[in-house]
């Protein structure tokens, strides 16, 4: 499934915001572009990324990096963020275990259109962004709307509330 232009106007957003941070503070990382997530530890398919933050330190223990733009290993990836589309059961449910799984500390998922289900965005329906933070093997959720701010471990100085990320698609 192609994303739509507002989809891909969030995660170019997210994106541009985090390449400032990871630019500031001289960090050995990259946003993976177009490359894919495949676990070599299990069955899960392979999954297109819309916005990994990547550890330059790590790719030496990938072992299909220089032949193909696949991480296979969770300690490679410092950061992740799915916007979320059609498909939005695979971001609040099946990402967030199996990125657990893999260990990636910090996930976060930008429901800009309010697609997800009740169960996970609540009633009514509403734009919503979630920032999951892995501890002690699982993921805690916290919920923002509107003007709340964003509080990322992974980039403590990032300056930033929910409504100017979901609404970067509108």
């Amino acid at each position: 499934m192609e994303p739509t232009g507002p989809h891909e106007e969030v995660a170019a957003f997210i994106t541009a915001k985090l390449c400032v941070q990871i630019d500031r503070l001289d960090l050995p990382w990259f946003v993976l572009q177009r490359g894919l997530l495949r676990p070599s530890n299990s069955g899960m398919t392979a999954f297109r990324l819309d916005v990994a933050i990547v550890d330059r330190n790590e790719l030496s223990q990938e072992p299909l990096w220089a032949e193909q733009s696949i991480l296979t290993l969770g300690s490679s990836i410092k950061f992740m963020a799915e916007v979320v589309s059609g498909n939005w059961q695979n971001d609040y449910a099946r990402k967030v275990e199996d990125y657990a799984v893999l260990g990636i500390s910090e996930y976060w998922i930008a429901d800009y259109a309010g697609l997800g289900g009740t169960r996970h965005i609540g009633k009514p329906k509403q734009p919503t962004f979630s920032i999951c933070t892995l501890v002690n093997g699982d993921y805690e959720i916290q919920q923002l709307r509107g003007d709340q701010t964003v509080a990322s471990l992974t980039f403590p100085d990032l300056k930033l509330t929910a409504d100017q990320i979901l609404k970067a698609g509108r």
